[in-house]
């Protein structure tokens, strides 16, 4: 297990670790560039989506089931997955002590979407997510942006950009301004 005190650094210096799916060692991560999603009003949402989110197709949760959420946004992986035991391990002692938190999407009881990630000061850094139903973890992910606007968070960190992430606003900077951004989010946050 990676002790929770080297994460939350870590983190706090903008790196993040990975397991090699290959060998399954921990790789820690500092990208030149990294992915953000806006918290503003840059943040989109289809109109489809909006309806759908508004309805209320789920019942929408946080830190209900957190080691279960890690557990499938490991399992729904098709190939590779840069979790392994030791980083759900670690993952779940983070939530355990209150750093890692859980946003999950229940329909008739049944988990069917969820994501996980790190909170530290006003910055979330989003870990994965998954879904079994459509648009579950998407309906996360909103639920998770109006959960950090509500609690005036400045940053939410997506470590590397995907194409799913850029429907929502989602862009990329480069590492100076990344951690100019990350100092600000963490400003007045006291490291245990």
């Amino acid at each position: 297990m990676i002790q929770p005190l080297i994460l939350l650094e870590a983190y706090s210096r903008g790196i993040f670790p990975m397991a090699d799916s290959a060998n399954g060692e921990i790789q820690w991560h500092l990208p030149k560039l990294r992915g953000i999603i806006p918290l503003d009003d840059r943040f989109k949402v289809s109109s489809n989506l909006r309806r759908k989110y508004n309805k209320r197709p789920f019942k929408l949760t946080i830190n209900r089931a957190f080691p279960e959420v890690i557990k499938c946004c490991r399992d729904l992986r098709i190939g590779e997955t840069w979790i392994n035991r030791e980083i759900i391990e670690s993952y779940i002692e983070l939530h355990r002590i209150g750093y890692a938190h859980s946003f999950e999407a229940w329909q008739d009881d049944e988990l069917v979407g969820g994501l996980y990630g790190i909170a530290l000061g006003k910055a979330f850094f989003g870990e994965s997510m998954f879904s079994r139903v459509t648009d579950a973890s998407k309906i996360c992910l909103v639920f998770l942006v109006e959960h950090l606007r509500q609690n005036h968070f400045q940053l939410l960190d997506t470590q590397y950009l995907n194409p799913h992430l850029l429907q929502f606003g989602a862009y990329e900077v480069m590492a100076d301004e990344y951690q100019h951004l990350l100092d600000q989010a963490l400003e007045g946050f006291k490291k245990p």
